[in-house]
């Protein structure tokens, strides 16, 4: 496919978190970008405000009539339902319709492509690399899972040589990529709803690391069962991370390359797996050429990504973290960073649970991690793509748990159950709308501070 012959890009979805990516990608470019979305949220506002056409009901009269089949292309997110009337229009007049993975796989094949995988740390190490590259002056464009605090956007750069994408596993949309160097942070059971069984997900993460031939750029942890260069924080590895320190809140570390190491990096993003998500980027960035100057300066000025470790609130007295954790290794890695920032202080996690496969697949872990919290307030599982499961709610999750702290409340009550915590620290988390909460949890607080 031509991208040059499209003149317009039409998404369905189109306020997804990497959907939206791509609409300010081909709006940047020149195309005339026009969409369909379930509901109205803060980055579908956005997308209105930068001059995207956005409606909010599944109606084919309200399709731009000069989207010809000629020259539109039609993107669709995986969570559209196959009766969705705008989709099954497309379909039936002939359109070129693309997932957004292969259209990602379309737009970066031409390219020099860095691309992130793993089932933890995507959007974080993403981040990082995009904003080393583009900082030391690469031709860059990065496609993001989540806005990123530097750019308040999705998108970083706007670059025709060089890519970075996400290799995300859901749906196997990463065997759409052709990268020339990748990481793989993580290979975690998820998504079983799509692949089963752990045992697949492994085998599509051994089919993408495949995909580098050249295993000198393939750039995995100690724990995979891949040829790679590994990476590790403490532990000997081709690229360590060691001679590491806390100092006001933000990590002081060096960094032992195959041949030399980096002295004092300075990086804010708390907890080890933001380390190591760092020291990935750092090892991809040398790779490819950066000075070492170059990464320190773009490390240091990281400012992070909305949801992910996100202060709300942060005072001698009271401190408020949001975090998009939606899976008990993400959610032990909030737990440990909270710990080593906050020793000896007492924390309240408001957790919604997203998918009712998801809980129902990791009921026992989720149990366990969110136990080790001091309190816990949880909401009602967030569905997403997914209907109801007999037996798997939310009361049955906290029977799971040996910290008797919990209580299960609704949206409406949340506020009220918050402030009657005597916690000093406060995380949400959660992948599904409990990030629309967010701003009125912190002005309660803040009402109170």
């Amino acid at each position: 496919m031509n991208l040059n012959q499209i003149h317009n890009v039409y998404f369905i979805g189109i306020g997804g978190i990497g959907m939206s990516a791509l609409a300010r990608y081909f709006k940047t470019i020149g195309k005339q970008v026009s969409g369909y979305d379930k509901m109205p949220s803060a980055l579908t506002n956005e997308l209105i405000e930068s001059g995207i056409s956005i409606h909010f009901e599944d109606n084919i009269d309200l399709i731009p009539k000069d989207f010809f089949i000629e020259n539109t292309l039609v993107i669709i997110t995986p969570a559209v339902p196959m009766v969705h009337s705008e989709w099954n229009y497309f379909l039936e007049r002939g359109y070129v319709i693309k997932k957004r993975a292969e259209v990602l796989g379309i737009i970066t094949k031409d390219t020099f492509s860095f691309a992130v995988a793993g089932t933890h740390g995507k959007t974080t190490t993403s981040s990082i690399l995009g904003h080393i590259l583009y900082e030391s002056g690469v031709d860059v464009t990065a496609f993001i899972g989540g806005i990123v605090e530097n750019y308040n956007s999705n998108l970083i750069g706007s670059g025709k040589t060089v890519t970075v994408v996400e290799a995300d596993e859901f749906d196997r949309s990463f065997l759409h990529l052709s990268p020339n160097i990748a990481c793989i942070t993580s290979m975690d059971a998820d998504h079983l709803d799509i692949y089963g069984t752990s045992e697949a997900i492994e085998e599509s993460f051994v089919e993408f690391a495949s995909k580098i031939e050249d295993k000198s750029k393939l750039f995995i942890t100690k724990e995979l069962p891949l040829e790679g260069v590994i990476c590790a924080v403490k532990d000997e590895a081709a690229f360590k991370a060691l001679n590491i320190r806390i100092d006001k809140g933000s990590y002081i570390f060096d960094v032992q390359t195959p041949t030399e190491i980096i002295k004092d990096l300075h990086f804010g993003l708390p907890g080890k797996h933001n380390l190591m998500n760092a020291l990935m980027a750092i090892a991809m960035s040398k790779t490819y050429g950066i000075e070492n100057s170059d990464i320190a300066n773009a490390l240091a000025s990281f400012k992070g990504i909305k949801r992910r470790f996100s202060y709300q609130i942060k005072t001698d007295d009271l401190v408020y973290i949001d975090d998009y954790a939606h899976h008990p290794t993400e959610i032990n890695a909030v737990h440990q960073a909270v710990r080593e920032l906050y020793p000896n202080q007492k924390v309240l996690a408001v957790f919604q649970p997203h998918l009712f496969s998801r809980t129902r697949d990791f009921a026992d872990d989720f149990a366990k991690s969110l136990s080790a919290f001091d309190q816990i307030i949880l909401l009602d599982i967030y569905p997403a793509r997914e209907l109801p499961m007999e037996g798997v709610t939310t009361k049955w999750l906290m029977d799971k748990m040996t910290n008797k702290n919990c209580v299960l409340v609704s949206k409406n009550e949340l506020i009220t159950s918050i402030l009657g915590s005597d916690a000093t620290v406060i995380v949400t988390i959660g992948a599904g709308d409990i990030g629309e909460l967010v701003p009125s949890i912190k002005k309660a607080i803040n009402e109170t501070l």
